[in-house]
């Protein structure tokens, strides 16, 4: 029979969660799903480290040739994964040109593997390239063309039936972090990746603070870690302990030489999506930030 002074230490154990509003906003199921989620004390990952870099809408055929030259020549950490996204145009040209030890990723696909969809691609066409990475559900898909948790959730479950790997991005917008509701923005929009997941291996998520995506503001470390250290926590209470474990949760969000190594200092925090600086020589830094 536990003592009075085991029973109350027991009853103070910090919770990970100090609030609990998803039952309100009817996002995730009741409230009672979290109230299980202990801190768990940091230990050292053995996740690979994956640096993504998202090149966007920008590079012509010299621009982006003189840049994959500085990666294809230049010393890259060997125990980190590295995966660069092209424009669409230019994925046969960076697969063909980038050192096989550098993955190349398409910057979206759709749902299905054919039709009359103007303007999209296939995961099916992205193969054809040679290309093995996507990346879905970024902000800028979300919040300049609109695309929901549900289309993203179907475009997730497509790219991985074709055999695909996928770099899944979530975050808050600036108002949501104002408002206290960064939580159960990305769970819920975890929650739409996870329904149509059923071979995590091939999923790196990314967490991307959309206040910090090409504003020049960073997450501080300590911002960065927290929340992927909760996202991760919820990923042990609603996929399994496994899952949580071997996930990689990556940040992005005006990563740069400067902070890479700081911010890849962080337990939970497994790598980068870098925008911007993943066009300028010193992405090769950031791809060493662990080395």
């Amino acid at each position: 029979m536990r003592s009075a002074n085991q029973s109350q230490r027991r009853r103070k154990r910090p919770l990970l969660f100090a609030r609990c509003s998803y039952q309100k906003h009817h996002l995730l199921g009741p409230c009672h799903r979290f109230s299980s989620i202990i801190y768990r004390p940091a230990i050292m990952s053995s996740r690979t480290f994956f640096v993504g870099g998202n090149w966007k809408m920008n590079g012509d055929k010299k621009s982006l040739g003189d840049l994959i030259t500085t990666l294809n020549t230049a010393s890259l950490h060997d125990e980190t994964e590295v995966v660069c996204g092209a424009p669409t145009v230019y994925l046969d040209f960076a697969r063909s040109n980038l050192d096989a030890r550098i993955g190349v990723a398409a910057q979206n696909c759709y749902k299905v593997a054919k039709g009359a969809f103007t303007g999209e691609i296939s995961p099916a066409m992205i193969k054809d390239c040679g290309v093995e990475w996507v990346i879905l559900g970024h902000s800028e898909r979300r919040h300049v063309f609109g695309e929901s948790d549900e289309l993203i959730g179907q475009k997730v479950a497509h790219a991985l039936e074709s055999d695909l790997g996928v770099i899944a991005c979530i975050g808050e917008k600036l108002e949501e972090r104002e408002a206290g509701t960064t939580e159960e923005v990305v769970y819920a929009q975890t929650q739409a990746i996870a329904d149509n997941v059923k071979d995590w291996s091939k999923v790196v998520l990314a967490y991307e603070p959309v206040w910090a995506i090409g504003t020049g503001k960073t997450a501080s470390p300590e911002q960065a870690q927290e929340v992927h250290e909760k996202l991760r926590e919820w990923i042990r209470a609603n996929v399994s302990e496994a899952v949580a474990d071997s996930v990689r949760i990556i940040y992005g969000g005006s990563v740069t030489g400067a902070n890479c190594k700081e911010l890849g200092s962080q337990n939970d925090v497994d790598g980068f999506l870098v925008g911007g600086a993943s066009l300028k020589p010193e992405f090769v830094d950031i791809i060493n930030a662990r080395a």
